[in-house]
């Protein structure tokens, strides 16, 4: 793909700051959000405009990602006949591509621009939604194959890393918690819009029995809408750059690894949860597994990534305020409560008892990402401060607080790009890890309860983990 960055700009105004000029392929130079006469001057317009493009695209990024995790209930009903450790591996697979995936799309912002590896990555997502439908419309499909198809639908999951790297260049560091926030929980989302509609398309659809293909069939439509509205309207910034020298330098940082691991605890709890929900609910409790509504059915665990992802950005705007370290404390304990609370109450039997645990699990998974994504930058931009600080009298420690009054450098805000994708890789292996740990245990034991007592050891770790390094007085990130 070649990238056309030339031909006459045009000039937009920004009363008292540096003009920002867009040229052909919708390419912005000079942008500079920090500024505030160039941010007031129409710069967060076109930040809101790109952001809620890119929620577009990354919402059906996440349904098509999550599909398998509600195709694979409803397989044994359809003819296919696997094994409980073979279902698992397809709610699994997945998330195992789609973190991979993220390391490279890390790269294709600056490689290609923000917009146009928008509309490439969007129309990928045609692929797996097509080939489901294909193979599932068959009982005699292979396991293989369908494996195969479901980790394709791992393009979904690659979107994250590109989408949030993208979004990151277009906001102010105070605001990147909120935006960021938003980006994410609209993406977040599509998870639980699968989980709510295609239990009641795929029956509907077949005046009340199975009809597996249309589970893939009716976001094609959408998938193309949005790649359209992505080409029309989003944007490409000139100042999104960054290179693979400098990413793997940043796996050379500390920071890096340390939040990687947070990561895999916040979203990766909530990713893997989102998955293995509905096949939960199925072995725990099968006779709440659906629900009648008219001639289709109803499965509640569309609830659980439902609330996560609402409660993402409000995680963002929490740590905003009071900083992103004190908010994924919080959401640790209260996610080693839930899983904990989950095991004790499993013996009475109670539905509602264990959708309602769930749901706070889920909540404090999605504010604990937001918070965790919040603090990336802030962190990052703190090292710059503190290297150009290296050699000062003691005690001359830049940021100390919340960390609201960093502000980036284009050299930090393109680091904190990177490690942003990078950090959302490495975490996003945790939808992987947390189907076969459940399916370990179910496969070991015939119970879940060794693989919630494992989440709570290391949901508490974790909590450790973030007050030893960002909230211990004399730690030198202080609260970030």
């Amino acid at each position: 793909m070649s990238v056309d960055r030339t031909t006459a700009p045009t000039r937009e105004a920004a009363p008292g700051g540096q003009p920002f000029e867009t040229a052909k392929g919708r390419w912005i130079t000079s942008w500079n959000p920090e500024d505030p006469h160039q941010w007031n001057g129409g710069g967060s317009a076109i930040a809101r405009r790109n952001l809620q493009w890119s929620i577009a695209c990354e919402f059906l990024g996440f349904v098509v990602w999550q599909l398998w995790s509600i195709v694979v209930v409803y397989l044994p009903a359809a003819g296919f006949t696997f094994t409980t450790s073979q279902l698992f591996w397809l709610i699994s697979m997945p998330s195992l591509v789609g973190a991979t995936l993220r390391i490279p799309y890390t790269f294709m912002v600056p490689r290609f621009g923000g917009r146009n590896w928008t509309v490439v990555s969007a129309l990928l997502l045609l692929i797996p939604s097509v080939g489901l439908a294909v193979c599932v419309s068959n009982p005699e499909t292979p396991f293989g194959v369908l494996l195969t198809v479901a980790a394709l639908a791992g393009f979904g999951g690659g979107n994250f890393a590109s989408s949030m790297a993208n979004i990151t260049f277009f906001y102010p560091a105070r605001e990147k918690g909120w935006a960021l926030g938003l980006n994410a929980a609209g993406g977040n989302i599509g998870a639980a819009v699968a989980q709510l509609v295609v239990p009641v398309v795929i029956a509907l659809g077949a005046v009340g029995t199975l009809n597996l293909p249309l589970a893939g069939v009716i976001w094609i439509p959408l998938i193309l809408l949005a790649a359209f509205g992505a080409w029309k309207y989003m944007d490409n910034l000139t100042s999104a750059k960054s290179d693979v020298a400098g990413s793997l330098a940043a796996l050379r940082e500390p920071h890096l690894w340390i939040m990687a691991v947070l990561y895999i605890g916040t979203f990766g709890s909530f990713i893997g949860f989102a998955g293995v929900f509905p096949k939960l609910i199925v072995d725990v409790f099968p006779d709440f597994s659906t629900f009648a509504l008219g001639p289709a059915t109803l499965s509640l665990a569309f609830l659980g990534p439902l609330v996560g992802s609402l409660a993402r950005p409000y995680g963002g705007r929490l740590a905003d305020r009071f900083g992103g370290a004190v908010i994924t404390v919080c959401a640790f304990a209260v996610m080693a409560a839930a899983a904990l609370a989950v095991v004790w109450t499993l013996p009475a039997s109670n539905f509602w008892l264990f959708l309602a645990l769930f749901l706070v699990l889920f909540a404090a998974a999605g504010a604990g990402n937001g918070a965790t994504f919040r603090m990336i930058p802030v962190i990052f931009a703190r090292r710059g401060l503190l290297e150009t600080l290296r050699g000062r009298p003691r005690g001359e420690t830049p940021g100390k607080g919340t960390g609201t009054a960093v502000t980036e450098t284009v050299s930090t805000a393109r680091k904190a790009a990177a490690a942003l994708g990078l950090i959302s890789a490495i975490g996003a292996y945790g939808g992987f890890v947390v189907p076969q740990v459940l399916n370990a245990s179910r496969g070991a034991t015939g119970a879940y309860d060794a693989a919630f007592y494992g989440f709570v050891a290391a949901y508490a770790g974790m909590l450790c983990l973030t007050w030893f390094f960002y909230l211990r007085p004399s730690s030198t990130m202080g609260k970030v």
